[in-house]
C-alpha cells in the first residue's frame, strides 16, 4: 500500500483514478478547490487548496505525507488554453516544490502527445518538443516543456502524455465544447493527424505507472486518425451535421504519436476513438 496525494482528484481522470487507487489498497488524498464531498465519496481524504497558493499548497503535502505524488491537474472547464498552461508552469512549480519540500521521491503526471516538433511519422517519446512553435501554438508547448523540466526534478518520475482525452467529462462528449463547434459546423475535417485516449483509458495508466521506470511515455490508442476520417464520426456520434471536408496536407505538427513504450510497459487501451466517442 502507498499513500498518495493526488493533485487533481474531482476532474475528468482524477475522478476515476481515485476509486481505482482504493480498490488496490492505496490510501489516496485528493486535493480539489471546492468538490471536498464528491472526493470523498469516492474513497479518498479530500483537502480543499489552491494550487497557485504556494505555501498553503506545501502545507497541504507536507501533512499528507505521501509516498507519491500524482498530478492530474488542468484548468479546461471554460475552453481557456492560456489558463491551462499557467497550470502546467506555475501550478506544476508549485506542486514540484511542495513535493521536494516534503521529501516525496516520486511524481506521475500528465501531459499531452501532440506537443511534438513537426516531422513525418508518428512521435515518439525521444521526438523533441516543438519549442520553435509558431505564436499560437507556443503557449502551450512552453507550459508542456515547463512542466516536463519540473517534474523531472525529483528521484523518480513518470510524465503520461496523453492523447486528445474524450469521453464523459471532456471536451468530446456529448454537449461539450467540440460537440457545439460541431454542431455550428466550425468542425472541419482535415488532413491533421490526432492520437485520442479515453478517460477511463488516460486512467489505467495513471495507475499502472506508479510503478513504472522514469520517463515520458505517450498514452494513446492505437488508430491515430487524420480529421478526415474521426471528424466525420464524431460529428455523427454527437448527432451533429455532416463537416465540411478540407483538402491539403496535415500540419507538420499533428502527426499523431506512437504508444508503443506504454504497450510494452503492459499498457493497453481499451476504447477505439471509433467506438468511444459516445460512450459513457
Amino acid at each position: 500500500m502507498m499513500r498518495i496525494f493526488l493533485a487533481g482528484a474531482s476532474g475528468a481522470v482524477g475522478r476515476r483514478v481515485v476509486p481505482a487507487l482504493v480498490a488496490r489498497g492505496h490510501d489516496v488524498v485528493g486535493l480539489t478547490r471546492h468538490s471536498a464531498a464528491r472526493v470523498e465519496a469516492l474513497g479518498a481524504t479530500a483537502v480543499v487548496g489552491d494550487v497557485y497558493d504556494a505555501a498553503g499548497l506545501a502545507s497541504l503535502v507536507r501533512d499528507a505525507r505521501p509516498d507519491v505524488v500524482l498530478h492530474q491537474l488542468t484548468d479546461l472547464g471554460a475552453g481557456d488554453r492560456v489558463a491551462n498552461a499557467k497550470v502546467r508552469t506555475a501550478g506544476t512549480r508549485n506542486l514540484v516544490d511542495a513535493a521536494l519540500a516534503a521529501g516525496v521521491r516520486r511524481i506521475v503526471a500528465q501531459s499531452i502527445s501532440w506537443a511534438c516538433e513537426p516531422g513525418t511519422g508518428l512521435a515518439t517519446e525521444e521526438t523533441p518538443l516543438d519549442l520553435g512553435a509558431a505564436p499560437e501554438r507556443r503557449g502551450t508547448v512552453d507550459g508542456v516543456a515547463s512542466l516536463e523540466a519540473a517534474v523531472a526534478e525529483l528521484p523518480e518520475w513518470v510524465v503520461l502524455r496523453y492523447g486528445t482525452l474524450h469521453g464523459p467529462g471532456t471536451w468530446y462528449e456529448p454537449g461539450a465544447l467540440m460537440a457545439q463547434l460541431a454542431q455550428a459546423g466550425n468542425l472541419p475535417a482535415t488532413g491533421d493527424v490526432s492520437s485520442f485516449v479515453h478517460v477511463d483509458d488516460a486512467a489505467t495508466a495513471a495507475v499502472a505507472a506508479l510503478d513504472w521506470p522514469s520517463g515520458a511515455v505517450n498514452v494513446c490508442d492505437d488508430e491515430p486518425a487524420a480529421g478526415h476520417d474521426w471528424v466525420p464520426v464524431f460529428c455523427a456520434g454527437v448527432g451533429a451535421p455532416e463537416p465540411r471536408r478540407v483538402a491539403g496536407e496535415r500540419a507538420g505538427w499533428a502527426r499523431g504519436a506512437a504508444n508503443g513504450r506504454a504497450r510494452q510497459l503492459g499498457w493497453a487501451a481499451g476504447t477505439s476513438w471509433r467506438a468511444g466517442f459516445t460512450r459513457a
